[in-house]
């Protein structure tokens, strides 16, 4: 986790308004995520802070791509990534309830660490179905493992036709 560090922001001696960051998302990132399900990537991220009296607003770029694997060939391939997401942390000392949408920072806290947001931010735009034809360049299934998936699959029909003792059991009933 120390790795990690590398993305926390120390915001205390930032004057009020604009400051902007740029990080390099590889695989050493998503290592430290125990059950990452992002191995490998080359992203950029770039984000504005926007420091105010009362609260920070951080606005990220993500952009680039990650090694995904196809759930229909199981190939690996370049997923592109892009995203632009809003995070706002407001300043104060009582417990906002359960609201994951503003991020509450202590008057002790002199920094934030967004490398739980980049991770989620991330996985979240990763398609829940992991297709090859996803990466937008045509690029089909690979045909051979198609056809041996094929082969290797269970036909229902010619088990049960296969095997006389299901139509014994059937007649007793």
């Amino acid at each position: 986790m120390k790795s990690l560090r590398t993305y926390s922001i120390p915001f205390t001696g930032l004057k009020l308004g604009k400051h902007y960051f740029e990080y390099e998302i590889g695989d050493d990132f998503f290592g430290e995520f125990e059950y990452s399900l992002v191995k490998k990537a080359n992203l950029l991220c770039k984000v504005e802070l926007d420091k105010q009296e009362t609260m920070l607003i951080l606005n990220f770029d993500i952009t680039g791509t990650v090694t995904a694997t196809c759930d229909r060939c199981l190939s690996e391939y370049q997923q592109p990534v892009e995203v632009h997401e809003q995070q706002i942390a407001r300043f104060s000392d009582e417990e906002m309830g359960e609201d994951d949408e503003i991020i509450t920072l202590g008057r002790n806290d002199h920094e934030i660490n967004i490398a739980g947001l980049i991770y989620e931010y991330v996985n979240v735009s990763l398609p829940f179905i992991a297709n090859c034809s996803n990466q937008g360049d045509g690029k089909q299934c690979d045909e051979e493992m198609l056809k041996n998936l094929d082969k290797l699959s269970v036909n229902d029909e010619q088990e049960e036709q296969a095997d006389p003792r299901w139509e014994a059991l059937k007649k007793l009933k």
